[in-house]
């Protein structure tokens, strides 16, 4: 494939470009337009690359793109996964260039979603393209491709109900994923689910000057530290009661397994600008991110916050707080376990409210399957190096649904990398990686 890419890259760039140039945001509901107008416009490049049929079909929420090429109904079926939404580009003073101008230098697209997930999801189209026009296509190919992943999916579980027998398949190949490097190549074999909350602390039943009230009432703010930093022990271990009681310990045959995988503890530090690492006692830091559950708080705000001084003790304090799950924890159990729990450790001082925002859970695939021995011959072939199994910190919810609804295991075949740094400013995607990965994935249907 390496001279179809050559002979082509100019217009892959061309085609990948004009979907990366649509502000497809779907956590923004002034975006709603764009991801019509993306969707419209990936369907299209389906069509184009030879699909027999491409459409964009309307779900509860943001529209799914189905196509398909139906080679032999005898043969294998595999189903591509993609999202073709957005993180919010915020803030925009830290990006180099335009968020939605995509450009190249220094090896790499630089733009929103060039990796996360429409450059991605476009190495499987031309792929495709190039299997079907060189007349090596031995397989039926499905693609199905949302527009609320980074939301968490709300939608899609029902949609592939809805339409189970259409989106019948094998394996569904997904490129949504990093690997540990771009000379440590690697297949994840497992993500984290995710219980994701807001809670609200609420005192007075106003903003009080903290001069007249200050030190006679509880503040909000304070009460709220108070209890995000009692829900970790000293150890680092989540002080939920309840929260392990469905974490498996894995064997120490599969600790080591895990632990083939190269780590330079002072290349990560340093990668992320920081000292020194913490977490749960006792385990490593990929075993950390990719076995153990944790809890973080993604966000904490309340009071004034703007220019000068304004001296208030504030009526409500706010934070947002992530879970992430190990496979047998289940996001319906966690998350009122947690909102539990929260009201219950808030003196009486205040009142508390939790607001579910989105969940969903992880899942695991056999690391002896035909699918994903496939996967690792095509990728050793083009790398020059066997990759290694790895667990997925991160979460695609809708995932564990499709192995639930569809019977089938998702193959998780991705080509990112960290320095990437996808949900940040200045997201990027080694164009050594994107060609890659079309080479990859072209290989894993020779070998699948």
């Amino acid at each position: 494939m390496k001279e179809y890419i050559e002979q082509n890259k100019e217009r892959f760039f061309e085609e990948l470009f004009s979907i990366l140039r649509i502000p497809s945001i779907s956590a923004k509901a002034e975006n709603k337009p764009d991801m019509q107008r993306c969707a419209e416009r990936i369907a299209q490049l389906l069509r184009e690359a030879g699909a027999d049929e491409a459409g964009v079909y309307p779900s509860s929420g943001n529209p799914v793109v189905f196509g398909c090429k139906i080679a032999d109904p005898s043969l294998s079926t595999v189903l591509v996964y993609g999202h073709y939404d957005v993180q919010p580009a915020e803030p925009l003073e830290k990006w180099n260039s335009d968020p939605f101008e995509p450009v190249i230098h220094d090896g790499a697209i630089w733009c929103r979603g060039a990796n996360d997930d429409k450059g991605q999801l476009f190495m499987h189209i031309k792929a495709f393209e190039y299997l079907l026009r060189s007349g090596q296509l031995r397989h039926n190919v499905k693609f199905m491709f949302e527009g609320e992943e980074e939301i968490g999916s709300p939608s899609l579980p029902q949609w592939i109900r809805d339409h189970k027998e259409m989106l019948a398949a094998d394996v569904c190949l997904v490129s949504d994923t990093t690997m540990l490097g771009e000379n440590i190549p690697s297949i994840n074999c497992g993500m984290r689910g995710l219980s994701y909350l807001e809670v609200k602390v609420t005192g007075p039943d106003k903003d009080l000057h903290s001069g007249h009230y200050g030190g006679a009432v509880a503040n909000p703010i304070t009460v709220l530290c108070e209890m995000i930093a009692s829900l970790h022990t000293p150890d680092g271990k989540v002080a939920v009661p309840g929260f392990y009681d469905k974490v498996v310990n894995l064997s120490r045959k599969d600790r080591d397994l895990l632990a083939k995988a190269p780590f330079d503890r002072e290349a990560y530090k340093k990668s992320i600008g920081v000292r020194e690492l913490r977490g749960e006692k006792s385990y490593s830091t990929l075993e950390r991110t990719g076995i153990r559950p944790c809890l973080d708080v993604c966000g904490i705000w309340g009071g004034y916050t703007g220019e000068g001084a304004k001296t208030v003790i504030p009526s409500e304090a706010h934070a947002k707080i992530s879970m992430r799950l190990v496979p047998d924890q289940l996001s319906a159990e966690i998350t009122p376990l947690f909102a539990r729990h929260f009201k219950r450790i808030a003196p009486r001082s205040v009142t508390v409210e939790v607001k579910e925002c989105e969940g969903g859970d992880g899942f695991l695939i056999p690391i002896d399957s035909p699918a994903y021995k496939a996967a690792s011959r095509a990728i050793t072939e083009v790398y020059g190096i066997e990759p290694v199994p790895s667990r997925g910190g991160g979460s695609i919810a809708v995932l564990a649904e499709v192995q639930k609804i569809l019977g089938i295991d998702p193959l998780l075949m991705g080509f990112g990398l960290e320095r990437d740094t996808i949900h940040s400013p200045n997201e990027s995607y080694l164009l050594k990686q994107f060609f890659g990965g079309m080479e990859s994935i072209a290989l894993f249907y020779r070998y699948f």
